[in-house]
């Protein structure tokens, strides 16, 4: 089954009617990884002579360079080049979990039309690097994975609006998550899929140019924070984090300023917009920021009993198990897939926390 997959497109526009080139920010990502616009040229699959004419075309339309020329040392973005490739970075990375979400959506009912119906494994999920690999690797089986905060998702599999909700639980951390996610359980009707672990912590510019060292720093320096949604995972481990630390949340510049994604994030502070923020590695790492590790969490999937007999979940956890999607997980920063696929009753997940 083809899989359809949307993604976000620019059109800056002048007065005059002049539309931006969206190759324009492959270019710019191909300069600011490689440093040299002959390499940028041949990793995008044009010319120098193209790319070359491509920069001089839209830094008329600005009125200013896109890119600096290094005696020795190649090329890299200019201010307006590094803003324009940034903004486009934070603009997909906010727009990613509702982009897929949506291709979910559409990819089943073309199936549907396609195919006739089919038994789909309806998943809602927290969302993370590891989840969003699944429809790559999922194969003929019809997902439906739905984007939402754990509380949500637990809603969802208590009124059966899904099969599998997708949560994440600190290790030796955070009790009154475990207690909240724990009442919305029942040991004798659910069971946990272990999925993968990861690890979460301060993501920080790159060469951590303020000396941060800690949680304590992000109340003591003058810096700017930029949190993630109030009902992420992600916000309720980091908000336990400073309750444990008796660190005053109203004491850290920015702490009201929010993004829905660990890559928005990671973004904002590449971009320059915030000089900390609170996510996974993988983030950090896929933008080029510095990672102090503080906290190490399982992600794990509640589905009822019953279910697990039902021959979508069997290929579901064949899959999860599969040696294609562990060396897949195994490429994400502070990820592991160490027990994905193994199923446990609630009380050995809760009571071994």
């Amino acid at each position: 089954m083809k899989h359809l997959q949307i993604s976000p497109a620019w059109f800056f526009t002048d007065g005059q009617g002049e539309q931006l080139d969206p190759r324009l920010f492959a270019l710019l990502r191909a300069i600011h990884k490689q440093n040299k616009l002959t390499q940028a040229a041949e990793a995008c699959g044009f010319s120098y002579r193209h790319a070359w004419n491509m920069l001089q075309h839209w830094e008329e339309f600005f009125g200013t360079p896109l890119i600096e020329k290094q005696r020795g040392r190649g090329s890299r973005l200019s201010p307006l080049g590094e803003k324009l490739l940034w903004a486009e970075q934070r603009v997909a990375a906010r727009l990613e979990p509702q982009l897929e979400s949506l291709s979910s959506e559409i990819n089943l009912e073309i199936a549907h039309l396609l195919e006739g119906n089919k038994p789909v494994l309806r998943l809602h999920a927290s969302h993370g690097y590891a989840v969003a690999l699944l429809p790559k690797y999922i194969g003929e089986l019809p997902l439906d994975l739905q984007y939402c905060s754990p509380a949500d998702a637990l809603s969802a599999l208590a009124r059966n609006a899904c099969d599998i909700a997708g949560f994440h639980l600190p290790i030796g951390t955070a009790p009154a998550l475990y207690r909240d996610y724990r009442k919305r359980l029942k040991p004798r009707s659910h069971r946990i899929i272990q999925f993968i672990t990861r690890r979460q912590g301060l993501m920080l510019q790159a060469g951590n140019p303020l000396g941060v060292t800690g949680l304590a720093d992000l109340a003591e320096i003058d810096l700017r924070f930029i949190n993630r949604q109030a009902i992420s995972g992600t916000r309720s481990l980091l908000d336990a984090l400073l309750k444990e630390q008796a660190i005053p949340s109203a004491n850290i510049k920015g702490f009201e300023q929010e993004e829905f994604t660990h890559s928005a994030v990671a973004a904002y502070i590449a971009a320059n917009m915030a000089d900390a923020g609170f996510g996974v590695e993988a983030a950090a790492r896929q933008f080029g920021l510095d990672f102090i590790p503080l906290a190490q969490e399982r992600y794990v999937m509640a589905c009822h009993k019953q279910a697990l007999n039902d021959p979508k979940f069997q290929e579901f956890l064949n899959i999860i198990r599969g040696e294609e999607f562990h060396a897949a997980v195994a490429q994400l920063p502070g990820y592991s897939s160490d027990d994905c696929g193994l199923v446990a009753s609630v009380e050995d997940i809760f009571n071994n926390a």
